[in-house]
């Protein structure tokens, strides 16, 4: 066990009016399972380029640990256990140099062999491609992965293989920043089943059956603080909600003392300067008696001032930390047959490789089906042929005739440009979308740059800001919460229960699944 300190940090980019992190401290034990959550822009992916040294910032960050940060590039030239065994270790270098210096055998190259010799064996150079291959069994992976070329894997393969690497180097602390966003549902539960195993590292993640089955501390980057709870998720947000619920009941309670106190201390500063008036009335009457009494009014009025005072100061310490998340609204268009899209036997083949065979369903009127099943399964696909993108297929897709459809694609890469441009170019209403943008709380200062230079849940929020502002009569979805906050998963999810709009959907998050989807579609 080791702690990380954090003392007064405070740090901001240059190109930032404000400070993302500012005088804060706070510790962390690093035999935690410690989940990082925060709206988008909050900073979290900035807090672990901190304790990687890659910014300079005020304060201090001390640790005895070393940290490494997934996820990260990798020469995709070299087979994956060669990736592997060099994460972990330099083992290709030592063993090239070890070779060179048991030529040469002079002395000093000998004793140079041995320092190199303890250093391979300190970090298990001689049962290394036995330990990566049983820890790619935990993760599911197929021997024959390590012997195939690391670029021609899929995301969940590499995932899994750089996961596994960086738990088998020696003295680190992992960092690892949205693992969950290249695998599938099945990929996400054999993710969680391995970390649950492991002592302590830092995640950020968005997916809350995530982090509740592999955490148990939650760091939480809030409004107006940074907060730690030990707990997962759920605990966290159960007591965030009781929280905010007390803080909502002390305020209103406060606002009500604090006008019934003004309308006190009016009437009594009223009352006393009407006493102290009536000294100089006929006839003549007991000053120091009606004095007294009105030096005692204005006493009270003082009193009564005071504890207004002290409500306003104490009203002042309440709702900071409230993410007061506005109602998104959507208004999907009504198809005139309740059937809107109708799939029989659809199969789909890439250069004599089935990727699925003989699949049928119908979108009815306020259907919202989800497709599922593993990566490469064909989910994008077959939302691919639905949108006109693919019609390389067998089977039947009857579209509806007039059928509007709204769609938001797995790929953010080509958003270019001004979002001004972009509302332009999509036909769609530039204040209706800012005002969306602004309720998923993207942050003011999305508006002045151009979209190649979002963050990715910034980007993934722009799609949907922009299906939300289409009238459709379905929507089309393909992982809209990829890099999306939880706060705003959470909107989402109570738009589409409110407004029920017609959808097809691919999403890996468990729990969005779960609340939204009333049909699902395997695909095997």
């Amino acid at each position: 066990m080791s702690i990380i300190s954090v003392k007064n940090l405070t740090f901001s980019y240059e190109t930032n009016y404000e400070n993302i992190f500012e005088n804060t401290s706070f510790e962390i034990d690093t035999d935690w399972k410690l989940g990082f959550i925060g709206r988008n822009g909050r900073g979290k992916t900035t807090f672990l380029n901190l304790l990687m040294g890659k910014y300079s910032y005020s304060g201090s960050i001390s640790a005895s640990t070393k940290f490494d940060y997934f996820p990260f590039e990798i020469n995709g030239n070299d087979s994956t256990l060669e990736n592997a065994r060099n994460i972990i270790a330099p083992f290709t270098r030592w063993e090239k140099e070890m070779q060179r210096l048991i030529t040469s055998g002079t002395d000093g190259d000998m004793v140079r062999y041995g320092e190199i010799l303890d250093l391979y064996s300190e970090n298990d150079g001689y049962i290394i491609n036995e330990m990566i291959e049983k820890e790619l069994n935990m993760l599911q992976v197929e021997r024959d992965v390590l012997s195939r070329q690391f670029s021609t894997l899929s995301s969940g393969e590499k995932t899994k293989v750089m996961l596994a690497s960086l738990f088998l180097k020696k003295n680190n602390f992992l960092l690892i920043d949205e693992p969950t966003n290249h695998l599938d549902l099945e990929g996400r539960n054999t993710v969680s089943e391995y970390l649950k195993n492991k002592k302590g590292f830092i995640l950020v993640s968005h997916d809350r059956h995530f982090l509740d089955s592999v955490v148990d501390h939650i760091l939480s980057i809030n409004k107006a603080c940074i907060d730690i709870q030990k707990g997962n998720f759920s605990t966290w947000q159960s007591n965030k909600d009781l929280r905010d619920n007390f803080e909502i009941n002390e305020n209103e309670k406060l606002e009500k003392e604090i006008k019934n106190l003004e309308v006190s201390s009016r009437r009594t500063a009223g009352w006393s300067d009407k006493t102290e008036k009536s000294k100089f009335g006929e006839p003549v009457p007991d000053r120091g008696f009606i004095g007294h009494k009105a030096a005692k009014m204005m006493k009270r009025a003082k009193s009564i001032e005071h504890r207004k005072e002290k409500s306003i100061e104490n009203k002042k310490l309440l709702l900071k930390n409230i993410e007061r998340s506005d109602e998104l609204k959507i208004m999907p268009l009504k198809y005139r047959k309740n059937t809107l899209i109708n799939v029989e036997g659809l199969s789909l083949s890439y250069e004599d490789r089935k990727i699925f065979d003989n699949i049928s369903f119908q979108a009815e009127h306020e259907d919202r089906i989800a497709l599922r099943g593993k990566n490469g399964s064909g989910k994008s696909s077959i939302l691919k042929i639905l949108t006109g993108e693919n019609n390389n297929y067998s089977g039947t897709v009857t579209m509806g005739s007039g059928l509007v459809v709204s769609y938001v694609p797995q790929d953010t890469g080509f958003l270019r440009g001004s979002l001004k441009n972009y509302c332009r170019d999509e036909n769609i209403d530039e204040s209706i979308f800012r005002m969306l943008l602004d309720k998923l709380d993207t942050g003011n200062e999305i508006f002045e740059k151009n979209l190649e230079q979002l963050s990715g849940g910034q980007k993934k929020k722009v799609l949907i800001a922009k299906s939300l502002s289409q009238r459709a009569h379905i929507y089309i979805w393909d992982e809209p919460l990829n890099f999306i906050d939880v706060n705003s998963r959470m909107q989402i999810e109570e738009l589409i229960l409110k407004y029920c709009p017609t959808m097809i959907f691919v999403e890996h998050d468990f729990m969005f699944n779960e609340n939204v989807a009333n049909k699902i579609v395997n695909l095997s």
